[in-house]
């Protein structure tokens, strides 16, 4: 089975994590105070259930997941690599109200998440066509 997870950045400045898709028949979630640390936890969430399910001796349902970030989450675990200012260059979102996004104060439109996502896919795609000699 594959199913995606859901990383989201909670008001608290914390991170939360949890299976998105409903055709799992177990729920798991993971906490953190970074992206990384929630990740973690939701992976020992998994083994803990894996090893519920045989101490019952019930067949384990094995799944492999797909992370996917909220927007505060995305830029919050990759702010080392792109600055603000960065960021507004490459999506044409202003550097403040990415900011907003960042701390939370304001969640983006589904359009604004599209058009964030479609940016750093674009320049991701420019940069693995650069070649050097």
């Amino acid at each position: 089975m594959k199913a995606k997870v859901i990383i989201e950045r909670g008001s608290d400045g914390t991170y939360g994590a949890y299976i998105a898709d409903n055709n799992i028949p177990y729920g798991i979630i993971g906490e953190g105070k970074t992206v990384a640390d929630t990740v973690e936890d939701f992976k020992q969430g998994y083994e803990d259930m894996r090893n519920a399910y045989i101490a019952e001796g019930k067949t384990f349902p094995e799944c492999e997941f797909t992370y996917v970030y909220d927007v505060a989450s995305f830029l919050s675990m990759y702010a080392y690599a792109f600055t603000l200012a960065g960021l507004s260059r490459i999506t044409g979102i202003a550097q403040g109200q990415l900011s907003h996004y960042v701390t939370g104060h304001r969640r983006p439109s589904q359009n604004t998440v599209k058009k964030i996502e479609d940016s750093l896919h674009k320049f991701g795609n420019e940069i693995g066509s650069i070649r050097f000699a």
